[in-house]
């Protein structure tokens, strides 16, 4: 009797536990600042935006938030910048969870990255994490090819790179964990366009190398897609500022599937490891 017991807990406990999956909310390119729409771009209207992707994220109780880059968008002065981003992450504090900050082009632009992140509270440019038996990396492609950081308008937007120091980064610390791992950037590393990090292939190449990284996900190109390079996966997400708000809850269960669930302006994918 007790073995049928523990045999029957067994089975739901085991039934449990595969439908079990961390979550993670997704936004990229919210492009705040206090200035007049520019086409499709509102930029006003980002505020009102992410704070309805905050509370989607609340009411779905995300284990954290992860901004993929252009937080903000460019100001006249240094000053406006940073009140750009205090007002933009102060809706973002919103989240009750932790939240993470990916360096976008713009964020530093006129601001040099470490005004962008002390003004949002952010811990690094690039840096890794663990949560629910996963590990996530977050990759910083703000240099240009000759190594200068970005900032302080010293350098172009389409002159994007991952230096040496910070690939020989990556590659130790994949190799240190024995977690299967999803990657946060910016630009891409998935094409060649002007959109993409120049050493794409060379970064691609240390994450197809250390066999744990699922996917990729990453912002700059205001559009939707996905492309599979070598069994790792690259989305990319649509901007916030040229969408009604467009936002995304990913889901990755214990048995490394992937699901992707798009609102207002996101695709939705599902993805089976």
């Amino acid at each position: 009797m007790m073995n049928r017991l523990l045999l029957t807990l067994f089975f739901l406990w085991a039934t449990l536990a595969s439908t079990l999956a961390i979550r993670i909310g997704l936004v990229t390119d919210v492009h705040y600042a206090d200035k007049p729409s520019i086409g499709k771009r509102s930029y006003r209207d980002s505020l009102k935006k992410l704070d309805a992707a905050v509370a989607a994220f609340n009411e779905a109780k995300a284990d954290f938030v992860v901004e993929l880059g252009d937080f903000i968008d460019e100001a006249p002065t240094v000053e406006a910048e940073i009140g750009y981003t205090r007002a933009i992450n102060a809706v973002f504090e919103k989240f009750r969870g932790p939240r993470h900050y990916v360096v976008g082009n713009h964020d530093a632009w006129s601001l040099t990255k470490p005004q962008f992140l002390e003004a949002c509270g952010a811990k690094a440019a690039h840096y890794s994490f663990d949560c629910g038996g996963f590990h996530f990396v977050v990759l910083d492609a703000c240099y240009s090819a000759n190594g200068i950081a970005y900032g302080s308008k010293k350098v172009k937007w389409t002159d994007t790179e991952i230096p040496p120091f910070e690939r020989d980064w990556l590659a130790a610390d994949l190799k240190a964990t024995d977690k299967k791992t999803v990657c946060f950037i910016h630009q891409k590393l998935d094409a060649t366009d002007r959109h993409c990090v120049k050493s794409a292939p060379d970064v691609r190449k240390i994450l197809e190398e250390s066999g744990k990284v699922l996917a990729v996900f990453q912002g700059h190109a205001h559009t939707n897609d996905l492309v599979v390079i070598n069994a790792i996966r690259y989305w990319t997400l649509s901007a916030m500022v040229q969408t009604p708000g467009a936002y995304s809850l990913l889901e990755i269960k214990p048995d490394n599937s992937l699901r992707l669930t798009g609102f207002r302006g996101h695709k939705s994918y599902n993805a089976t490891q």
